[in-house]
């Protein structure tokens, strides 16, 4: 049986995904993981990737390409984000994980990158038979699919990401109660195109947020994408984690269980990206998937 991996460069994370294709034409996962690499960190400011996000996102490639050398697969693709596309030193950080590890980035344009994300998010999980709709919140911006089932009706990319807001509005410590409504009505402002949706769409939610909420939510001490995988999280639970995370310093927030320590800076612009989603829909809850973008990428260019 062969096996393929996929490593999705993200503006927060960078992720590998190793599976094997069956015989019946269903896949069995490898491998599957995540590296806190924040490349997107100062981009917002400077419009670069900066040297250090750059090196600790350049060793996470290369030790998962070494990774998947080791487990034998027979192709590899990575992709890159929203961190990617609009870097203006991109191809000097391209040059540098090709030297390193011999990989060229496939660079995802948004709407390719919505398309794979929702092909991906809505493999093995029953959510709704009718209009959904599909999110992703990203370091520097969040992506939403509306469709029917296997139907993609339209697609757009909103400049509201978790690593965004934490620069702008200093989220990585303690806030206090009083800022939050400032906080969120930005938020707010920038996903007004929410506005017109019909309240009946079901909300299904992918990425490293909102993962990361249902593990807390759990209270996970290792992560596990099997409880992960289908959580619902209603806006009572969103509205308590905000205050956990808005009380909290970074430092703090690590000792959180279920929360991962790289993320712990970013958390609380992620939880406040997710709230207000969910009052822009007129929604009670969301539905988690833990599969996403690498995995729409493995079906997309490894199925036939």
């Amino acid at each position: 049986m062969k096996r393929y991996a996929v490593i999705d460069i993200g503006t927060t994370s960078t992720k590998l995904h190793v599976a094997e294709k069956m015989e019946n034409g269903n896949w069995r996962r490898i491998v599957d993981r995540a590296e806190i690499t924040l490349l997107g960190e100062g981009l917002h400011a400077t419009g670069e990737i900066q040297p250090a996000a750059a090196l600790r996102t350049v060793a996470a490639i290369s030790g998962m390409v070494e990774e998947s050398s080791r487990l034998q697969v027979q192709d590899l693709v990575a992709v890159g984000t929203m961190a990617c596309r609009t870097a203006t030193n991109f191809e000097y950080f391209a040059l540098r994980v090709a030297a390193a590890c011999g990989v060229k980035i496939r660079v995802l344009s948004g709407e390719e990158e919505s398309r794979l994300s929702y092909l991906g998010a809505t493999s093995g999980i029953p959510v709704a038979n009718g209009p959904m709709i599909v999110f992703d919140i990203g370091g520097g911006s969040t992506e939403f699919v509306r469709g029917t089932n296997a139907t993609i009706l339209e697609s757009f990319s909103v400049n509201v990401g978790a690593m965004r807001f934490t620069e702008t509005y200093q989220l990585r410590n303690a806030v206090s109660p009083e800022r939050l409504p400032d906080i969120l009505g930005a938020i707010a402002v920038d996903l007004r195109k929410l506005e017109r949706f019909p309240a009946s769409h079901a909300l299904l939610g992918i990425g490293g947020t909102v993962t990361t909420m249902a593990s807390v939510l759990h209270t996970l001490e290792t992560y596990d994408p099997d409880a992960v995988h289908g959580t619902r999280i209603d806006g009572t639970e969103v509205d308590r984690q905000i205050e956990l995370y808005r009380s909290r310093s970074a430092e703090e927030r690590r000792s959180i269980p279920g929360l991962q320590p790289g993320r712990a800076e970013v958390i609380l612009g992620g939880a406040c990206i997710v709230r207000s989603i969910l009052t822009a829909l007129r929604a009670t809850n969301l539905t988690v998937s833990d599969r996403g973008l690498r995995h729409g990428v493995l079906l997309d260019r490894f199925s036939s």
